[in-house]
């Protein structure tokens, strides 16, 4: 039961601090007169990135290097690849055979 509470208890100082983050990011730009749009990718990749930096810290602290590497290489194969589907989707890709051979020369 107790880690129920944790998780929920979890969850809620994570929206709170999320929308904390957001409002505050939202006030340092206005007041130096950044675009909503560059504050907002701003926070978003922040925000995507603080997870993978603290595992990676904690693992790094904790003398087990092969965790944080796992954890950048594999985080960048997943985004890498979730970007191209995603793109593909909306437009499908055109590749041509000068882009293979200048783009992956080992074919």
């Amino acid at each position: 039961m107790l880690s129920y509470a944790m998780i929920v208890g979890g969850f809620i100082v994570l929206i709170k601090g999320a929308n904390w983050l957001v409002e505050g990011a939202t006030v340092v730009a206005r007041r130096l007169n950044v675009s909503d749009l560059t504050i907002g990718l701003t926070v978003v990749a922040f925000g995507t990135s603080a997870p993978e930096l603290s595992v990676n810290v904690i693992a790094a602290l904790g003398g087990t290097t092969d965790i944080a590497v796992g954890n950048i290489l594999g985080s960048n194969i997943a985004n890498i690849f979730l970007i191209l589907g995603a793109a593909a989707l909306i437009r499908p890709l055109q590749v041509t055979s000068e882009t293979v051979w200048r783009e992956i020369p080992l074919n």
